[in-house]
Formats: C-alpha cells, structure tokens, sequence
C-alpha cells in the first residue's frame, strides 16, 4: 500500500533532497516509517539524520541549503516538537534559504478539540514562510507538497506541510507520478529607462561610493569592474564581506555594529551612494540621501533608505547592462583618499590590540581566530555563532572566493553555530567545517555534540569560552547599564566533550594555540577546542569617552566594535601598494 507519507518522500526524492532532519516520534512516526522504507540515499533514497532538538535539524537544514542551494528538508512532531522547529524555520526564512518544514500534527478529527499536545501549527508558521498549509485529506497529495515545494525553491524560503500523523498514514488516493522544480531563478535585467537613469545619474556624480550585500553573490567581479570604471571605494554588510571582499582592491570595509575600516565615512562623504543586492538593517548608519538602490526584490527597495530612485534588477545584469554607458574615470582622489583612510583607521586599531596578545592570559579571542584562520583551509566553510563571535569571524576570516561563512546574521539567534555545521557537514563529508561557537551558545544546544558522534561528522567546534554573554555585557556597557546576568560560572567543554566520545582538549596557555588548532583540524572525526579567552575583551578602542558611551550613539556605535582587525590591515596595506597618497 503507498501511503501518503510515502507519497511526500517521493516528491521529495525527486526534488533532490537526500536527508531530513528532526527527532523521531507520535504522529511524525508515519513520516518517518515512510524514510525507512525509501531504503536511505546509499539505494537511492532519503537519509534520517537524528538531532537532539528539532530547532538544531531546522538550522541544520538552512546551513545546507545556504551552502548548496538546493532543497534541505527538516521535521517535528505535534505541538512541542513544532515550536522547538520554529525557532530555526525563523532563521531559514529570514536568510533565504529554500527549506521545507514537515509539521506533523494531532489526529485530524481532533483537531478544535484542545486534545493532547494541540497547537496551530498552520497559524505558528505562517509569519515565518512563503507557504504553509494543512493537508487535511489524502487527496491533497501530491499536490501540495509539490506547491510547497516549488515555494521553498523558486521564492527562496521557508515552506511548511502541516500533516496529521493519521492522514499521513492513510492510502493515497492520487498516482504520485514525477514533476520538475524550478531550478536556478533567472536573472532580473532593468528596464532600460532605468538603465539610463542610472548611468546618467552615475556620469553626473564627482564621489561614488559603492555598499555590496549578499545579493552580489554572483557579481563579484562585476561589482570590481563597476568600482574600477567610477573610481568608487566598495564597503559591504557582514552577509555580503564573504562574496566582495576577495580580490577587490578598493575595499574600504564594513558598516554596521560590527563594522571597521573607512566603510562608514565613504558613505558619508560620497554624494551618490549605490546601494547594491543588500537589504542592510541598521537605517542610523546610512547618510539617508543621494542614494541609489539596484535589488532583484522590489519589496526591498527603499526600505531600509531615503532613495533618489531605484532599480530592479539582477546586481550583476544591472552592471552589464550600465558599464557601457559610462565614461572611465581617471580621477581617483576620492578613492585614494578612503583607501588611506581605510588603512590608518585599522593600523590605529590593531596597535591597541596586538601588543604582546600572544601573551596575554587569558587568551584573546582575536588571537584565536587569526590562528585559526591562518589553519583552515582554502575551502573551509565557517558557521558562527551571534554574539562575539560574529566580531571575530568579521575581523578574521579571511574570504576567498571558495570559503563560506554562515551564521544567523538576519535572525540573530544564539546557538547556531553547532547546528549549522551539522547541515553543511551532512552536505558535504569531505570538506572542512568549523564552528566557532560562544560558551554561551554551546551551552544552548550543547545535545548536538551527539549529534556529531552518532553520525560521524567530522565537525571542528573552537568554543570561545569566556564564561561570560560577551555581547550583552557590551550592549549593557554602552546603554550605560551595569553588567548584570552576564558572567558565569566556568565549564570545561572539553571534559564534557571527551565524556560524549568526541576528540578534544582544552587550552589555557597562549603558547598552546597553534598547535591546539592543527591537532583539532587534524583529527579524523568530530572535535571540540575548548579554548579560555578573556571576558573583558570586547573590541572597544582605547579612546572611548563617557559621553560617548551614554545612549549609544551612532558616533559610538559604528566605532565601539572597531578593534581587533588584523587579517583586514593586512588586505588593506596590499591594496595601498600602487596607490597614492591623496
């Protein structure tokens, strides 16, 4: 007999999709049979990758999907075991992911009644998906797994199938049969009104500076040329710093909360500003005029800025389209100039925080993660946890071109660290995934430490342990709040890790570092590096006063985190060899 939760994993089979993730159990057990049967991805059917949470297999899903943009899938049961999966479906959404989420759900005719573990799910996910519906009768399928399918991949999200266990379990009525899905979305060319808008718009600017986002993902060189042609420094989003950064010699960095370099002040000082593929969130820190937005997304157009106008278009077709139109400029003094300023802004900085850091106990965090990317390999893929860690995946990770760096950066959830490696280490067995987790984040979803062992993935967890909430205290600090709940207790993961069966060892001695990190990189399996860093070390410059510290204030705000930059001074001074002094 082919049920209905047999038919759901053959559409999934033929959207690709090899593993689900999720924790087994009630009315998600027919769902799960069904996986059994498919024989799993070795014949040629789906894998069931058992985490601890369903919000760690929800995470786990958006991380693969991110890094191969295909379809990932996860599941929970009825009532808890959907709203332990929102929280990640949450995070999927929000950073675009294609992920489905299978809600089972109570007995059908029970549903109204207030019966054991009764939720909405159906009303839960709504706000956090393109698509969510109920399947109430078997003769719904295929059809609307193939709908939510098709939302999940062509719009780029979240999509949910609310399924009761008792319906999945029944006899399908329908021939499942095959369908395509939509594949890779096509790129969204300008109308040519808009094209020559922007050209003309661009020819009559004298300082351009250019603000890349995630949406340039596929426009690196693209946006290079565009910034060759006009003359114009580049500065890009923590989401877009993977994508531009690499080999653009007219980096001037990042803005925001966490940002550093000249991003800020060429903004500023530019009187045309092109906003390009980001949906950047913090408005405070945009000039809020002469700007130009180019998006794919309509509904992102002028959201976030005051706009002269705005295009809709693909970024890198925009460009193709808009290059020919332009004049080449000889004239580089604005440039030169946030260059320089680029470069003496982060030798400032770094001064302060490289002074004998190799040294100093307890460990800096800084220290670590330039150790740690000077070890990792060329395709590494990091997944970063909020909080600190984000500071020193920023200031650290060195892009290339073939590295990936994913973390919660829209959501800004805790504990994804862990979980996001789970997904893109399912993905892919052989290439090097490292998870820089915050103690405090581990600690959130520290059962997925068992998830690597009872799968064999072979994840590397560098655990920033400073026993304290590093970025609340720096929130408090600023907010002229005393530091309250924020420090704790130590913990050796380390201990906890070797007692879940995983490879690790614990680092107190700055000396240790290196050879701490090549034994964990090196190790055939999961791993864990426990290493004491310095709770007191917030990335906050020297120089801060108390007037700028009261109310966190945008003059504050885009220079507290402005410390501890040392792989980008280095990319900076290469890129000043040829230049100038303005």
């Amino acid at each position: 007999m082919t049920t209905v939760a047999d038919q759901l994993i053959d559409v999934l089979l033929q959207a690709g999709v090899r593993r689900i993730y999720g924790v087994v159990g009630d009315s998600l057990n027919p769902v799960v049979d069904a996986i059994r049967r498919s024989g799993g991805s070795a014949n040629g059917g789906i894998d069931w990758v058992h985490v601890r949470n369903e919000e760690a297999g929800a995470f786990a899903a958006a991380a693969e999907a991110q890094l191969t943009g295909q379809l990932a899938v996860c599941a929970g049961s009825c009532g808890p075991g959907n709203l332990h999966l929102l929280q990640g479906v949450f995070d999927a959404h929000r950073s675009g992911a294609p992920v489905l989420a299978i809600a089972s759900h109570i007995p059908a005719a029970q549903i109204g009644t207030g019966f054991f573990q009764e939720t909405h799910p159906q009303h839960l996910f709504q706000e956090c998906s393109h698509y969510c519906e109920l399947v109430s009768r078997p003769e719904q399928m295929p059809r609307l797994a193939r709908i939510a399918v098709q939302n999940a991949v062509g719009r780029r999200g979240a999509a949910v199938l609310v399924l009761p266990g008792d319906v999945a379990h029944e006899q399908a009525v329908h021939p499942t049969g095959t369908s395509g899905v939509l594949g890779t979305p096509p790129a969204i060319l300008p109308a040519d009104d808009d094209v020559a808008r922007l050209a003309e718009r661009i020819e009559r600017a004298d300082k351009i500076m250019i603000m890349a986002g995630a949406g340039c993902r596929d426009a690196h060189d693209e946006v290079v040329q565009l910034a060759d042609t006009i003359g114009a420094p580049v500065g890009h989003s923590l989401r877009g710093k993977e994508f531009i950064q690499y080999d653009n010699p007219f980096d001037v960095g990042m803005s925001g909360l966490l940002g550093y370099g000249a991003c800020y002040d060429a903004m500023h000082a530019a009187d045309l500003v092109l906003l390009l593929g980001t949906d950047f969130p913090y408005d405070n820190f945009l000039p809020q005029a002469n700007t130009v937005q180019v998006d794919i997304d309509a509904a992102r157009i002028g959201r976030r800025s005051v706009l002269e106008f705005g295009v809709l278009g693909d970024v890198g077709a925009t460009i193709g389209a808009v290059l020919p139109k332009l004049t080449r400029r000889t004239d580089r003094t604005f440039l030169n100039e946030m260059l320089h300023r680029h470069e003496r802004g982060l030798q400032k900085v770094v001064d302060a925080y490289t002074k004998n850091v190799e040294k100093h106990v307890p460990i800096h965090p800084e220290y670590v993660a330039d150790v740690l990317d000077d070890e990792a390999s060329e395709d590494a893929v990091f997944t970063v946890d909020t909080g600190m860690c984000n500071v020193w995946s920023a200031r650290y990770v060195t892009p290339n071109g073939r590295r990936r760096l994913l973390g919660s950066f829209v959501h800004g959830s805790m504990a994804n660290a862990l979980p996001h490696a789970i997904g893109a280490q399912a993905a892919d067995s052989s290439r090097q995934v490292i998870a820089m987790a915050g103690d405090g984040g581990l600690s959130m979803l520290l059962g997925e430490l068992l998830t690597l062992r009872t799968h064999a993935l072979p994840v590397k967890v560098v655990v920033f342990n400073n026993s304290s909430l590093g970025m609340v205290k720096l929130e408090m600090l600023v907010d002229g709040l005393p530091e309250y709940g924020t420090d704790h207790e130590h913990v050796n993961f380390a201990a906890i890790a070797q007692g879940a069966g995983i490879h690790a060892r614990r680092v107190e001695n700055p000396a240790d570092i290196r050879d701490g990190i090549k034994d964990l990189l090196a190790h055939d399996g999961p791993a864990l590096l426990d290493v004491v860093t310095d709770p007191n070390a917030l990335s906050i410059p020297p120089n801060i006063t108390a007037a700028q510290v009261k109310g966190f204030a945008l003059a504050v705000s885009r220079t507290v985190l402005s410390g501890g930059v040392g792989k980008m001074l280095q990319l900076a001074k290469s890129n000043l060899r040829n230049v100038p002094r303005p």
